[in-house]
């Protein structure tokens, strides 16, 4: 239990970027775009997040300003993938796939550009961990949750509980619903379909940016084009596996990130000491091979998702 207990730290950290990023296309999809874009969108607010962080410091809000810098390249690649799928009718998956692409190149070469070499410089702490007296003595939850935290953590637990309120209790997110279920209807009682749609990938976009500033700005000490390693696709299954669903997404955001962090601590099971460390660095991927293959079938997504808006259609 005690192993455990040290486990769910390590665990928040590493879910919290998974997370942010399955909410971001939580609002993408819902609105009817499918957004396996993440990745390459996570990459350039990474790359944003880290660059600004390492020119800013060592000013005590250098990774705060880092964090709004993801956010923002993250929004702005974002509008690439929704000009296309959305003005232009794109199929949504090569859109996204492009982008995937263009972000790995793109951010290598602005690296050689600003720093002379294919990564950023090395940024001296990132963001800050933070600890709340009182509440980290709370058994179990005050370690986890308030204890030396990095503050994207609680944001990311606000964000879910925020998106479900938006998606379940606001006139915004039923229309943004509305126009991922069927956006004809949604058009005859008033709603601008390309509006809302547009909407929805640019919160994914800022999301995604901000869980890949997160990421590099928690899990590393730099950028480089190795830095994501395919986290915005966990985020994607995390999506299916959660069904669309801001408290599903939570459960499996803190699964996947219990199988990253399992990789440190097996070597102190016992059960575990004799299986190679590899296999345990791979977990993480091959549970998200599972994931899409056992829910992705059983997951009913939302049912425009994926198809262009044609007001003549009915």
């Amino acid at each position: 239990m005690s192993i455990l207990a040290s486990m769910l730290p390590i665990a928040l950290v590493y879910a919290t970027p998974i997370l942010i990023a399955a909410l971001g296309g939580l609002y993408s999809e819902r609105s009817g775009i499918v957004n396996i874009a993440l990745e390459g969108i996570m990459m350039v607010g990474a790359f944003a997040a880290a660059a600004v962080t390492v020119t800013l410091e060592p000013g005590p809000m250098a990774g705060c300003w880092g964090i709004l810098a993801g956010v923002a390249a993250g929004t702005a690649f974002s509008l690439l993938h929704a000009f296309a799928s959305i003005h232009l009718k794109a199929d949504q998956v090569v859109s996204g796939t492009a982008l995937n692409l263009l972000a790995g190149g793109l951010t290598i070469y602005l690296c050689q550009i600003f720093f002379d070499q294919q990564r950023t410089t090395a940024f001296a702490t990132g963001l800050a961990r933070l600890s709340v007296p009182g509440l980290a003595a709370i058994p179990w939850l005050g370690p986890a949750l308030f204890k030396d935290v990095y503050p994207t953590s609680w944001l990311a637990l606000l964000l879910v509980l925020l998106t479900w309120l938006i998606m379940a209790r606001t006139p915004f997110g039923l229309r943004l619903r509305a126009c991922g279920e069927h956006p004809q209807a949604a058009a005859s009682m008033g709603i601008r379909v390309l509006r809302m749609r547009y909407a929805g990938v640019l919160i994914s976009g800022a999301l995604a940016g901000l869980a890949g500033a997160t990421l590099v700005l928690t899990q590393d000490i730099q950028y480089s084009v190795t830095a994501v390693h395919g986290t915005g696709f966990i985020a994607l299954a995390c999506l299916i596996f959660g069904k669309w669903n801001p408290f599903g997404v939570l459960g499996a955001g803190l699964f996947f990130g219990l199988s990253q962090a399992l990789s440190i601590y097996a070597k102190d099971i016992p059960l575990l000491r004799a299986v190679p460390a590899d296999f345990f660095f791979m977990l993480p991927y091959v549970l998200t091979v599972i994931a899409l293959v056992v829910f992705s079938g059983k997951s009913a997504g939302p049912r425009a998702a994926g198809q262009p808006y044609d007001p003549g259609r009915r």
